[in-house]
C-alpha cells in the first residue's frame, strides 16, 4: 500500500472489507494512481476529514458502518470528491438510493477490472457535477419495488432507472409484453421530482385511433358526435406529473405530429377549441416494437422518436435472465400470501423446471403461473412434478393459440386484401354481387390445393374440406377448377 502520494498521481481511498476485492483493486490500480486501502469505515472518515484522497471507492456493508449511509456524511466536508460505490446487493434500491445519495457511480459485484478503470478515468476527467439529492426518507420506508432480478442485465436496468429517479427527462422504455414498462414508469414518477403529483397511463393500441385525439388533449362542448358535454384530456389531468404513453408505437401519424408540438411548444389545444392551453408533463413512453423500423415503413415520426428517445431503458425478456426466476418466484409466493393465498414454499428442483419454459409472457406470465399453482397444488411445497404437470397444460393451449393465430393471420391478410380494394374502387364502386365473388375467389384456391393435396381424389378431399360429395364436384364444375386425368371419381 503506497504511504507516500508520488507527485502528480491521484490519490484513491479503497474500503472494502474483502481482502481478495482490495488485493485484486491494488494490484490493477497502484501503476496509475496512488493508493490507501483499508476494510473499516472509520479509517476512510479519518482520511476524508483530513483532506486526504482525490476518489473514493466503497463498499455497501462495512464491518463497522453501511457505505451507503456515509456518502452524504463524506459529501457535506467534501462535496468535490467522487465516491464510487461498489455492492453485492444487486438490487435497484441499492442503485437508486447510490445514485441518490451522491454516488458518482454504482457497480455491482462481481465487476470488470476494465469497467472500473473507465469510471475512474472519466471521473477525473469530468467537472465535478452536483448530486446530493437524497432520497425522501419517508419514501424509503415505504419503499416496496417489485423489480426483482440481480442478473448483468438488470444490474444495467438498476443504473439507469436510478440515474434518472431525479430527471425531468424524457424517456422511452423498451421491452415485451409483461417485462414491466408500466411498473418502470410508476417507479420513475413516485419516486422522482414529480411524486407529488398524477401519474396517468394510456395504452395507444388499446385506445379507437379517431378518439386518440380527444383522450389526449380532451374536446370542447359540441365538437364531434357525442361530445354533450367539455372533457378535459390526459394531459390536463397528468398536469404537473406524468404521461405515460404506453404502446407509443400504436399512435396515429397525425396525433404523433400533434405530441412532438406539444413536446416542443409546451401547449396543445382541445378538440373543437381555438385556446391554446399550457402543460407542464413529463412523457414517459414504452414500446414492445422497433421504432426504428417503424420509421424506415413511414408509420412513426423520426423526430419524434429523436424528442422521446433522450435516455432508453431496455427490459430484458425473462428467457434471458433465468438466474432471477428464483428471487422472482420467492417474490410472488411471498405477495401471494400477504393478499391472502396459501402460503406455500417451493422446491429448488421445481425452479429448475421453471427454467426450462421459454416464458413468451415474461414476468407477467410467471407470477399467474405461480398463483395457479399456489391454487391447484394440494401440498404446502410446491415440486418438479407439479411445474411438469401444469407447464404441459400450458403447452397444449399454446398449441392451440398457434393453430388460432394462423386463422387470424388469414383473417387480417382478407381484410387487408378487401380495404386496398375499396381503396381502388372509393369514387367507382364496384357492380353487384361482391359477396358471391369474393367467396368464389376463396373457394377456388382452397379447393384446388385440397385436391393437389390429396393427389386428386375427390373423396379425400371432401372429407378434408367437410363438404358432401355432390357438393364438391358442383363447385369444382362452377369454378372451372382443373382435375387430375386420374381422379378418384365421387
Amino acid at each position: 500500500m503506497n504511504t507516500v502520494t508520488k507527485k502528480n498521481k491521484k490519490l484513491i481511498l479503497i474500503a472494502e472489507d474483502d481482502i481478495s476485492i482490495r488485493t485484486i483493486l491494488s494490484s490493477d490500480l497502484e501503476e496509475k494512481f496512488d493508493l490507501k486501502l483499508t476494510s473499516s469505515a472509520s479509517q476512510l472518515w479519518k482520511w476524508v476529514s483530513n483532506g486526504i484522497g482525490d476518489l473514493i471507492i466503497l463498499d455497501v456493508v462495512m464491518p463497522d458502518a453501511n457505505g451507503l449511509e456515509l456518502i452524504p456524511k463524506i459529501k457535506e466536508i467534501r462535496p468535490e470528491i467522487k465516491i464510487i460505490i461498489i455492492s453485492a446487493q444487486n438490487t435497484l434500491l441499492t442503485a437508486m438510493q447510490a445514485i441518490e445519495k451522491g454516488a458518482y457511480e454504482y457497480l455491482s459485484k462481481p465487476f470488470s477490472l476494465s469497467e472500473i478503470n473507465k469510471i475512474i478515468n472519466r471521473a477525473f476527467s469530468e467537472s465535478t457535477k452536483n448530486k446530493n439529492e437524497v432520497i425522501d426518507k419517508e419514501a424509503k420506508n415505504e419503499l416496496d419495488l417489485p423489480i426483482i432480478g440481480r442478473s448483468s442485465l438488470m444490474q444495467q436496468t438498476y443504473k439507469t432507472i436510478a440515474k434518472l429517479v431525479n430527471t425531468d427527462l424524457e424517456v422511452i422504455i423498451i421491452g415485451e409484453s409483461g417485462t414491466g414498462k408500466e411498473l418502470i414508469a410508476k417507479i420513475l414518477h413516485n419516486y422522482g421530482l414529480r411524486k407529488n403529483g398524477t401519474f396517468i397511463a394510456i395504452n395507444m393500441a388499446a385506445m379507437p385511433k379517431d378518439l386518440i385525439e380527444s383522450e389526449l388533449f380532451g374536446h370542447e362542448k359540441g365538437a364531434f358526435t357525442g361530445a354533450n358535454s367539455r372533457k378535459s384530456g390526459k394531459f390536463e389531468q397528468a398536469e404537473n406529473g406524468t404521461l405515460f404513453l404506453d404502446e407509443i408505437g400504436d399512435m396515429p401519424y397525425d396525433a404523433q405530429t400533434k405530441l412532438l408540438r406539444v413536446l416542443q411548444e409546451k401547449e396543445f389545444v382541445p378538440v373543437g377549441s381555438n385556446e391554446k392551453l399550457k402543460t407542464n408533463v413529463r412523457i414517459i413512453a414504452a414500446t414492445h416494437q422497433d421504432l426504428t423500423a417503424l420509421i424506415k415503413n413511414g408509420k412513426f415520426r423520426e423526430d419524434l422518436y429523436y424528442r422521446l428517445n433522450v435516455v432508453p431503458i431496455n427490459l430484458p425478456p425473462l428467457r434471458l435472465r433465468f438466474d432471477d426466476i428464483k428471487d422472482l418466484v420467492n417474490h410472488f409466493l411471498l405477495k401471494c400470501s400477504k393478499e391472502g393465498l396459501e402460503k406455500k414454499e417451493i422446491s429448488d428442483e421445481a425452479i429448475n423446471e421453471l427454467k426450462k419454459y421459454n416464458w413468451p409472457g415474461n414476468i407477467r406470465e410467471l407470477e399467474n403461473f405461480i398463483r395457479r399453482l399456489i391454487v391447484l397444488v394440494m401440498s404446502k411445497k410446491i415440486n418438479k412434478s407439479d411445474v411438469e404437470k401444469n407447464l404441459q397444460i400450458i403447452n397444449s393451449f399454446d398449441s392451440y393459440n398457434l393453430r388460432n393465430s394462423s386463422q387470424n393471420s388469414l383473417s387480417i391478410s382478407v381484410e387487408k386484401h378487401l380495404k386496398e380494394f375499396f381503396k381502388l374502387h372509393d369514387d367507382n364502386l364496384p357492380s353487384s354481387g361482391l359477396y358471391s365473388r369474393i367467396l368464389s375467389e376463396v373457394e377456388r384456391p382452397l379447393i384446388s390445393i385440397c385436391l393437389n393435396a390429396t393427389k386428386g381424389n375427390q373423396i379425400k378431399a371432401s372429407k378434408l374440406l367437410g363438404l358432401n360429395r355432390n357438393t364438391l364436384r358442383k363447385k369444382i364444375k362452377e369454378l372451372q377448377i382443373k382435375t387430375l386425368k386420374n381422379d378418384t371419381k365421387l
